[in-house]
């Protein structure tokens, strides 16, 4: 153990990458599957816009203004600590949540019986498949269904009576709006649903039913009622006007206001730990060691988005038998949060320095305002965050209606995290053959391709080829972005700079596109948002190669050059003297300035 235990570089990165490992997993326990929980307590996709709006919209704000406090009064350490300590609670409060249908039956944790069931349009049949255990032979022949039954009005609070009442034990957990009958233990049945005047006429197939005068139209966003493109569109439709205000003042505001007391704790701690960190080694001149941690953070949301949804499927019915599926991710979020805490206490945090004013944000924000080509890029990100959100918020959703599980829904995001990590080695190579405006386009193109891709989804594995591209979408991208950011700021401004970018105008866009998002998916459908997304990126791609070689490019003195200057090069004869770039520079500034 060293003299000084403070300056232990080795033990302080060791903590920092646990931490950050330890921050990943605890990240990736909800974030990526939250949208699809507020879907499971009934909300529409404008609601879930609204929540996922003001929580990117916190966290673009709030967390730079925890940690200008956090510094300027020293408590770094203490925000760290009752962040993680608040976040556990507050993370349960969701649980709390009643959903909108308090018996929605989701899924059926009974052995004998499995119900599988999504929500439709009003006026769409949907499949709904049911497995029953077989159950011994009956002396006398089972009772069938006639082949054509009168047309009426469906009753909207349950299935009807008659024969064959056993056989619609399985539906027993179903929610109050299916409609229909069953007979039989094993049958494959179309069930009206969402029982707004909607009338329904049962075929020659036992069990079968079908719509004879739907209550509304066709949604926008496929060729056929329950195609796949269109399913989004119709629970968006379908949640919105289900909603009764009692339902939506509970379970809409509750989640507002639980999601708003979140993030108000969590945001502020990656921010802080960062700058905690980057000072704690810029102390010692070490800074050269921070640029690899983001790699254990992405291996923990790698390894935490795939171990939560493993165990989703195995714990969730032992934890609850009623309410919506997803708490498990609610308890591992908790549970890891439990351990972030106890490493926070050995997290490196700066000596406690006199602080003085610093006005760096306002000189980068300065800096912004007046650089065309820091303008654009801030565009540039503000679209990123824009679209990436739309996949963030529904791409779930989409791959639900496709009968996805949630292991492969994590399957599929640690496959583009795992890509970035692989590529990580070839940053520079690809930097220097592409610069940085070339990888910029790249990273824009595929990302548009992808939201072009998600667009025509066919099936749960379909989207797996198109999430390796999110190591060029995000990972080449941001390398770029960063790049850039580091080439025009100016000393000093560099890490101010790349704060606004990534949360100002990244949170900001990506606040904007959920808000947007969520009323386009319930207007029209997820299909028609994917596509508006590609359409934009494109067109902003081409403007952005097109405006770039044109901009001013200011000549900056580069000071690393005076490093690789000759001595012969330095010397005092007037020859010399004009070799020296440095002298050179100086004097055309000099006589700039004159003129």
């Amino acid at each position: 153990m060293s003299a000084n235990p403070q300056w232990d570089i080795s033990r302080a990165l060791g903590v920092a990458r646990f931490f950050h490992l330890v921050c990943g997993v605890r990240d990736a326990c909800v974030t990526p599957f939250l949208t699809l929980y507020l879907r499971q307590l009934g909300l529409a996709a404008p609601w879930v816009g609204i929540l996922m709006g003001t929580k990117h919209l916190i966290s673009a704000f709030w967390a730079p203004f925890c940690a200008f406090l956090a510094k300027s009064y020293q408590k770094r350490r203490v925000l760290l600590i009752g962040s993680l300590l608040g976040s556990v609670g507050a993370s349960l409060l969701m649980v709390l949540v009643p959903p909108l249908d308090r018996d929605p039956g989701y899924r059926s944790c009974n052995g004998s019986h499995s119900v599988t069931a999504t929500v439709p349009p009003p006026g769409v049949a949907l499949t709904v498949n049911v497995t029953s255990a077989p159950e011994p032979a009956p002396n006398h022949p089972a009772p069938s269904l006639p082949a054509e039954r009168s047309t009426g009005v469906a009753p909207a609070d349950g299935f009807r009576g008659g024969p064959g009442e056993s056989g619609q034990e399985p539906f027993s957990r179903l929610p109050s709006s299916f409609v229909g009958s069953i007979q039989g233990t094993r049958t494959t049945s179309r069930v009206l649903l969402h029982p707004i005047t909607s009338r329904v006429k049962d075929t020659p197939q036992e069990g079968a039913f079908r719509v004879v005068s739907p209550a509304l139209p066709l949604l926008a966003g496929g060729m056929a009622l329950a195609s796949p493109a269109n399913q989004s569109a119709a629970k968006g439709m379908a949640g919105a006007l289900d909603l009764s205000l009692e339902g939506l003042r509970w379970t809409f505001i509750l989640s507002l206001g639980s999601m708003v007391f979140w993030e108000l704790l969590t945001s502020p701690l990656e921010q802080v730990a960062d700058d905690s960190l980057y000072e704690y080694l810029d102390f010692v001149d070490a800074t050269d060691r921070y640029r690899s941690l983001w790699i254990w953070r992405l291996l923990g949301m790698s390894a935490g988005v795939c171990g939560i949804s493993a165990l989703v499927g195995q714990l969730d019915c032992f934890l609850t038998t009623n309410g919506p599926r997803g708490v498990v991710h609610f308890y591992g979020y908790s549970l890891v949060s439990t351990l972030a805490l106890l490493v926070s206490i050995a997290f490196p945090v700066s000596v406690c320095r006199r602080w003085e004013p610093s006005y760096k944000m306002v000189k980068a924000l300065s800096l912004v305002g007046g650089d065309p080509r820091l303008i654009t890029l801030a565009l540039t990100v503000f679209l990123i965050g824009t679209a990436t959100s739309t996949v963030q918020n529904f791409l779930f959703w989409h791959m639900k209606d496709h009968e996805s599980s949630e292991l492969v829904m994590g399957f599929s995001v640690a496959l583009g995290w795992l890509g970035e990590i692989l590529l990580h080695p070839l940053k520079t190579p690809l930097l220097r053959k592409l610069s940085r405006v070339g990888t910029v386009g790249l990273g824009l193109g595929c990302l548009a391709g992808q939201l072009l891709y998600f667009s025509f989804l066919w099936s749960w594995w379909s989207v797996l080829p198109a999430q390796i591209l999110s190591a060029i979408s995000h990972g080449a991208l941001w390398w770029a972005v960063g790049a850039s950011i580091e080439h025009l700021a100016t000393p000093g401004t560099e890490r101010p700079l790349s704060a606004m970018f990534r949360s100002h105008f990244y949170g900001g866009g990506a606040s904007l596109g959920s808000f947007v998002g969520g009323f386009v998916v319930m207007r029209f459908s997820l299909a028609v948002l994917y596509r508006a997304c590609c359409v934009v990126l494109l067109l902003w791609l081409a403007l952005f190669l097109f405006i770039q070689p044109r901009l001013p490019q200011e000549r900056k003195i580069n000071y690393s050059k005076l490093l690789a200057v000759e001595a012969s090069d330095t010397s005092d004869s007037e020859q010399g003297t004009e070799r020296d770039w440095l002298v050179k520079a100086m004097r055309d500034e000099h006589s700039d300035w004159r003129g």
